[in-house]
């Protein structure tokens, strides 16, 4: 008997060592009776376009184990093309007995077949020589799969925080595994210049360094600084090697070069290119800054002269000019500036911001290129072949779609891998925001006001890592895994596949091959999660942990969890629950969840107000104003805290029999940086018993903390009704006007953040 035969015979009863739970999930997949052996007595075979996505499955095999694929068996895996499949990144995977097939019209199938592929191996095959089997049984199977959407994009940010070559490689490779197939290079910034330019050398001897950097949150006021020099760049050859590893990986790769904001580096380098030409430094905390280019001739000729050099590294079809928060300051005060406007016939500085993308725009086209950018290049009216990068919501998407320009989703309600993830109050510093992992699997890049014929010009989507608080690669890991595995599934998978419990199930998998890839992801797959439901005017709190089926046990009274839950808690006073998640051999899973619920005379009541709350800052509903829990202390991103854009608001509270008030009192957040002012006076209005309706307002305090409190006594107003009973409350608070000159957001209207409204 062969040694094949002999191979089949001993696997013919067994299983294959893992069981199919590929992601992202493919579009058919049939599960068929059978396992291929794969030993060093299995043939590789390839066409010879295929040839080095062949290879590389080869060396992927090779380094993970002791099997060494040959060229002269019966038992093979044989990579085709087949002109028949439409798409170019499609793949057909076919897994029998004696064969593996793979057909394709291109590389890119053949590469996600192997992506594929790979997850039906041990996940010890991620790690050199791990594996230690000679052979390995693989479910024989069927799989017919494309993608959903041609564009399936992960952004970073350098300018920020500096990261190795072999970093941004392991970066590349953990996309390509998700068959995400865009790298966003966001390589300028205000705080540092990231690429080689070599006929402007000061871009790397001082853009590419700032003196110091903040400790701590841009909120934290008086801000404070680390005293360190910090910086870096890629060089021109690291970056062609970086484009050359990309693109073996079927990755392409789209650099940003910023313009006509977040450009003070360049200008730290260059001052001429400036309004002011004054010397300033590389900006050393976040944020906007006044600093933009000024749309002078020798500006130009510096921004075409870096966009030659970019263009001879970067074969792509893409330049990013950015076009994002670009205050006009500078360019009101510039007697250059003006003149401009009136030459050109231009309405004002936004038509001026206009003028200059278009006039980019025109050279990198004559380059062959086209341009990206951030949705505020619609403002002033956009350029001609510019394809919009949608980032405040999805209303610059919708505009630009419908203006038959391409867009690429990137809102940060979903996209944004630089917000929180969890609401444990012990998750690492972040930017601010709430973005949990079930919330980027619901995302759905279609926004629903575009018709048919518009949503063709969505080409995909994008998540984005910002790495202002992100100082470490272990911590880009950290904020990027595992949403991105989520969000690959976004973008590849039909919706009719997609299923959250399902995902979450093949995610474990998934994460055991994280583990070997040594990637500090964060694992909030074992969270316990609460709510307060009143049925009735019964209050009780239910526990539940969406993505796990182990035991949740708890407690009530600041000890440790202990009691099995199964039923929703009842509350009926002051209580501090406690719970986890345990597995069968009684271990801990994740970190004990707590939450503290305080009962006060608004719990229960009526609520309503004039205003919906924004739509990403809503998610607990107007209940949570009055359900007796309070929001995150250093955060506004959870379900307790409810977020208005720039409007006045009124909250009524009714209640179900005449209720003595004494103390009303709230806090709202007070983020300057992200756009977030408290009210300047809240004004109050009780209704009584009697019919009568009295009123009064109060001041907040102007202090730089990140939660202003306020809190009335009602008594004091009216000392002569010691026992006020009243049947309504109405709060009106005012949004705090526009944002001065000066403050990051600089003549918009401002953000209000409330939290709970706590009635005694």
């Amino acid at each position: 008997m062969t040694l094949i035969a002999l191979l089949t015979a001993c696997f013919k009863e067994k299983k294959a060592n893992t069981a199919p739970s590929i992601i992202p999930i493919p579009s058919e997949q049939v599960i068929t009776k059978g396992v291929f052996v794969l030993s060093s007595a299995t043939k590789l075979t390839y066409d010879d376009s295929l040839k080095s996505v062949a290879n590389f499955f080869k060396s992927y095999v090779e380094n993970g184990s002791n099997i060494q694929l040959n060229t002269s068996s019966k038992n093979s895996i044989q990579f085709k093309i087949d002109a028949s499949i439409s798409n170019n990144e499609a793949y057909q995977l076919k897994i029998t007995k004696d064969k593996i097939l793979i057909s394709a019209k291109s590389q890119k199938g053949a590469f996600y077949a192997f992506q594929s592929l790979r997850q039906l191996l041990p996940v010890d095959f991620e790690k050199s020589k791990a594996f230690n089997e000679t052979h390995i049984a693989i479910q024989c199977l069927e799989i017919k799969d494309a993608p959903q959407f041609k564009y399936r994009g992960m952004h970073l940010d350098v300018g920020r925080h500096f990261f190795s070559v072999d970093f941004i490689k392991k970066y590349i490779n953990l996309m390509a595994m998700l068959k995400m197939n865009t790298f966003h290079w966001h390589l300028t910034e205000d705080q540092g210049w990231r690429i080689e330019i070599k006929k402007y050398p000061k871009l790397q001897e001082i853009a590419a360094f700032r003196n110091e950097t903040l400790i701590g949150h841009h909120n934290n006021l008086p801000h404070q600084f680390d005293g360190k020099k910090y910086g870096g760049y890629y060089t021109q050859e690291e970056i062609k090697d970086v484009v050359k590893y990309a693109s073996e990986r079927q990755i392409t790769i789209i650099p940003e070069i910023e313009m006509p904001g977040h450009s003070q580096a360049a200008i730290a380098a260059y001052s001429e290119l400036g309004c002011s030409g004054k010397q300033i430094e590389v900006a050393t905390k976040w944020g906007v800054f006044n600093e933009v280019y000024c749309p002078k001739e020798s500006t130009f000729k510096f921004l075409e002269d870096v966009i030659d050099e970019v263009v001879a590294l970067f074969p792509g079809k893409y330049i990013h000019i950015g076009g994002d928060e670009a205050p006009k300051t500078n360019w009101k005060n510039c007697d250059y500036c003006q003149k401009l406007i009136r030459k050109e016939g231009l309405k004002d500085e936004h038509g001026l911001q206009s003028y200059f993308i278009a006039r980019m725009e025109k050279y990198i086209n004559s380059k062959g290129k086209q341009i990206i950018g951030w949705d505020e290049i619609l403002e002033g009216g956009l350029a001609p072949n510019a394809t919009v990068m949608s980032w405040r919501g999805t209303s610059g998407a919708i505009q630009a779609a419908k203006e038959g320009h391409d867009v690429i989703l990137t809102p940060g309600s979903h996209c944004y891998f630089d917000h929180y993830q969890s609401d444990n109050e012990n998750e690492p510093l972040a930017i601010g925001g709430f973005l949990p992992l079930e919330k980027v699997y619901a995302f759905d890049p279609i926004p629903e006001e575009l018709n048919e014929q518009e949503a063709i010009y969505v080409l995909g989507a994008q998540g984005n890592v910002w790495t202002e608080y992100m100082q470490t690669e272990k911590q880009v890991e950290y904020m990027a895994f595992p949403r991105v595995v989520a969000l690959s599934e976004v973008l590849w998978s039909s919706p009719e596949n997609k299923n959250y419990t399902d995902f979450i199930n093949r995610l474990e998998q998934y994460q055991k091959r994280l583990d070997q890839l040594d990637v500090n992801y964060a694992n909030h797959m074992y969270s316990v999660k609460g709510e307060l439901k009143n049925t009735e005017g019964n209050l009780t709190y239910q526990l539940n942990a969406t993505s796990s089926t182990y035991p949740i046990y708890y407690s009530i009274d600041d000890t440790e969890p202990s009691k099995l839950y199964s039923n929703p808690i009842a509350v009926d006073s002051f209580m501090n629950i406690k719970a986890i998640i345990r597995d069968s051999d009684d271990k801990n899973l994740g970190s004990i969840f707590e939450q503290k619920i305080n009962l006060h005379k608004g719990v229960g009541a009526k609520i309503t107000i004039d205003k919906e709350p924004h739509p990403a800052y809503n998610a607990g509903g107007k209940t949570a104003l009055i359900n007796g829990i309070s929001g995150n202390n250093k955060r506004y991103g959870d379900k307790e805290w409810l977020g208005f854009s720039g409007e006045d608001v009124e909250i009524t509270i009714e209640f179900e029999a005449p209720t003595n008030i004494n103390t009303i009192t709230t806090r709202f957040f007070n983020a300057n940086g992200q756009w977030i002012y408290p009210p300047k006076e809240i004004n109050l209005q009780l209704k009584l018993e009697d019919g009568r309706a009295i009123s009064t307002s109060k001041k907040t305090e102007n202090n730089d903390s990140l939660l202003v409190d306020f809190s009335v006594n009602i008594s004091q107003f009216y000392p002569e009704d010691k026992n006020l009973k009243a049947t309504e409350l109405k709060i009106t608070i005012p949004s705090y006007g526009i944002i001065p000159e000066g403050k990051q957001g600089t003549g918009n209207k401002p953000w209000t953040f409330i939290d709970e409204i706590t009635i005694k």
